[in-house]
């Protein structure tokens, strides 16, 4: 009697499974699903009974590099990250024979795809709505694994050597167009500014002479500048059909 009830203390006790908080359970009675089980300590009859244990935390897969063709024709290598996790244990074990090796399979044809829809402009600006669109696609997917894709991120887009020196011309070339309408509207903009100062020194009396006064005053600050005066053209129209006397010349030539 003893033995047969240490024989049951043990098998009890063997019987005994615990499942940790981010686990669940796939519980199969005489090889038929019965339930999923909760965190904690469980229940499990030897022989008739036995269970599998599902990780439910996210879980990362790094795709790797996939050589692509886009919508041009322009050869690439893309590789992605894929965040996901499992809300039902049961699919994912029953559904799928290995969820994991099957997320990632999906996930590289499915990458493939997006990109070679797409042109090469598109696949370098457009990477976030791409990533969006790999994620939706996998997710609705796997949605019969009991998996849930939470996020898709494109980690590298990597060109050929000889697309990379055209990308870089392009660039080039795009810099030297806006230096140039950039200076062309500078050079406008100041050819407006003259016209509005020309305008502005014409209309108002002495102001060329002013401005003639404080341009020789810069100039004379330098020890080592010449200053040609011009006459202006009222005084030698003055001496117009006169002439000018002996005692004058003497004087101007200091004899």
């Amino acid at each position: 009697m003893i033995f047969l009830l240490f024989v049951v203390a043990i098998v009890l006790l063997g019987s005994i499974k615990q499942i940790s908080e981010y686990e669940r359970g796939v519980k199969f009675t005489c090889g038929k699903f019965t339930k999923i089980m909760e965190p904690g300590w469980r229940l499990v009859l030897p022989i008739f009974q036995s269970f599998k244990k599902i990780d439910i935390r996210t879980k990362v897969i790094d795709v790797p590099e996939q050589e692509v063709i886009t919508k041009d024709n322009v050869s690439v290598k893309i590789n992605a990250v894929i965040y996901y996790n499992i809300f039902d244990a049961s699919k994912a074990l029953l559904a799928v024979e290995n969820f994991h090796y099957a997320v990632s399979q999906l996930a590289q044809t499915t990458m493939r795809n997006i990109a070679g829809s797409v042109t090469l402009d598109e696949l370098l600006t457009g990477r976030e709505q791409i990533s969006v669109n790999i994620c939706k696609i996998v997710d609705e997917a796997t949605d019969g694994w009991g998996i849930k894709v939470q996020n898709v991120e494109l980690k590298d887009v990597a060109l050929p050597g000889e697309m990379k020196r055209v990308i870089a011309k392009v660039a080039e070339a795009e810099r030297e167009k806006q230096a140039v309408i950039t200076k062309a509207a500078g050079e406008l903009e100041a050819s407006k500014n003259l016209a509005q100062a020309a305008e502005t020194l014409s209309s108002s009396p002495g102001a060329l002479h002013l401005r003639t006064l404080s341009t020789i005053n810069d100039v004379s600050s330098d020890q080592s500048n010449t200053i040609i005066f011009a006459l202006p053209i009222e005084i030698l129209r003055a001496f117009e059909g006169k002439t000018v006397s002996k005692d004058i010349i003497d004087k101007l030539t200091n004899k």
